[in-house]
C-alpha cells in the first residue's frame, strides 16, 4: 500500500515510519520540520518538506504518488501552549486537517488512520476510559483533536470515506535498536525529563502528593512507542470505504509519578533528586484508557507493556544521543 505519513519525521511518525517500510508498505513522509528531525528517517523515505496548509501541494503528494491511504500525525500537541495560543492549536490541527481531507477528497483518496488524544475526553467519567465515554476536552489542544474527528466522521458520511481513529494518552520509549527516539525541544513529557535531569544532573519535579491515590501521585497511562505505532499499522488493515473504527490505545491501570521515577531509578542504577512541589490545577487523580476494544477487534497485545521496559528502551536512546539527533 501506497501511504502517506503526515508528520512523519516526528517521534511517533518516524517510529510509524519504520514500522510501515518493515510491513511492506511505500511510505512517503510529508513534514515541516517544526518539530521533526530528517536524521530520524531513512535515506530511502521519500520526504515532501511542507506544510498541511498547502492545498496545491497536498494534491500533487497524493496524486504523483498514488497514494492509497493517510495516516495523519501531524499536529501541535503541547497542552499549556494551546492554552495560551488557541489560535495555533485550531489552525494547525484543525483547519490543516480539514486541508488535508479536501485534498484527499479531491484525489480520490478514501482512507486515513487519525491519531488523535485520550485529552478528548477530559476529567473522564470512569477509568478505565472506554471509547463510549463522552468526548468533553478541556483545553484547546482536545477541542481541536476533537473537531478534526468530528470532521472525520462526517466526511465519512458525504465522501465514503474510511477512517480509524487512536486516542492514547502519554507515549513513551524508543526503538529497540536505538536508532530513532523521543527528540521534543523544549520536553514537557515525564519519562524524558527524568532521563534528562540524569544526564544534566538535575532534579525532577513532582507536582501534588496528596492525590487519593496508592502514593499520593497522579497515574497515567503509559504506552510504548512501537507498540503504539503498530496499532496504527494494524489499523490500516481494517479500513473500508464508508466505514468508521475508534479505538483507545492504552495500559488501562496506569502508572503513578513516583512508580515512574522508581522504574529510571532501577534503570539507571542510582536515586534520582526529586522536589515535591504543589498540585498543578486541572490534573486528574487517574488518567488511563481501557485498550479492551482494540485487543478483541485487531487482536493487538503489547510487545512492551512494562514499566522498566518502556524506560530503559528510552535511556538506551537518551544515554547514547544526550543530545537528540544533534550529535
Amino acid at each position: 500500500m501506497n501511504v502517506l505519513v503526515t508528520g512523519g519525521a516526528g517521534y511517533i511518525g518516524s517510529h510509524a515510519v519504520k514500522e510501515l517500510m518493515e510491513g511492506g508498505h511505500n511510505v512517503v513522509v510529508y513534514d515541516n520540520f517544526s518539530h521533526g528531525h530528517k536524521e530520524s528517517l531513512s535515506s530511502e523515505v521519500e520526504l515532501i518538506e511542507g506544510n498541511t496548509s498547502d492545498f496545491d501541494l497536498l494534491n500533487k503528494t497524493l496524486e504523483k504518488n498514488k497514494i492509497h491511504a493517510v495516516m495523519h500525525f501531524a499536529a501541535d500537541i503541547e497542552v499549556t501552549e494551546s492554552v495560551k495560543n488557541p489560535y495555533k492549536y485550531y489552525h494547525n490541527n484543525f483547519s490543516n486537517s480539514l486541508n488535508l481531507l479536501q485534498a484527499m477528497v479531491k484525489c480520490g483518496v478514501n482512507k486515513i488512520v487519525f491519531s488523535s488524544t485520550a485529552a478528548i475526553y477530559g476529567n473522564p467519567e470512569k477509568t478505565p476510559i472506554e471509547e463510549n465515554q463522552l468526548r468533553n476536552p478541556i483545553n484547546p489542544y482536545g477541542r481541536s483533536k476533537m473537531m478534526t474527528e468530528m470532521a472525520i466522521e462526517d466526511f465519512c458520511h458525504a465522501h465514503n470515506l474510511g477512517f480509524t481513529i487512536l486516542r492514547y494518552f502519554n507515549v513513551a520509549g524508543a526503538h529497540p535498536s536505538s536508532t530513532i527516539g523521543e527528540d521534543h525541544r523544549p520536553e514537557s513529557h515525564l519519562i524524558p525529563r527524568i532521563l534528562s535531569a540524569v544526564v544534566n544532573s538535575d532534579e525532577v519535579k513532582i507536582y501534588g502528593t496528596d492525590y487519593p491515590t496508592k502514593d499520593g501521585t497522579c497515574i497515567r497511562d503509559y504506552v510504548h512507542v512501537v507498540d503504539l505505532v503498530r496499532a496504527h499499522v494494524m489499523a490500516l488493515s481494517i479500513l473500508k470505504a464508508g466505514e468508521g473504527h475508534i479505538f483507545n490505545v492504552g495500559s488501562e491501570k496506569g502508572f503513578s509519578v513516583k512508580e515512574v521515577i522508581s522504574a529510571c531509578e532501577n534503570v539507571v542504577g542510582f536515586k534520582i533528586k526529586v522536589k515535591e512541589e504543589a498540585r498543578r490545577p486541572g490534573d486528574p487523580a487517574v488518567l488511563a484508557a481501557s485498550s479492551r476494544k482494540i485487543r478483541e477487534e485487531l487482536n493487538w497485545e503489547p510487545q512492551y507493556p512494562d514499566l522498566d521496559t518502556i524506560v530503559s528502551h528510552a535511556w538506551k536512546w537518551h544515554s547514547t544521543h544526550p543530545n537528540g539527533y544533534s550529535f
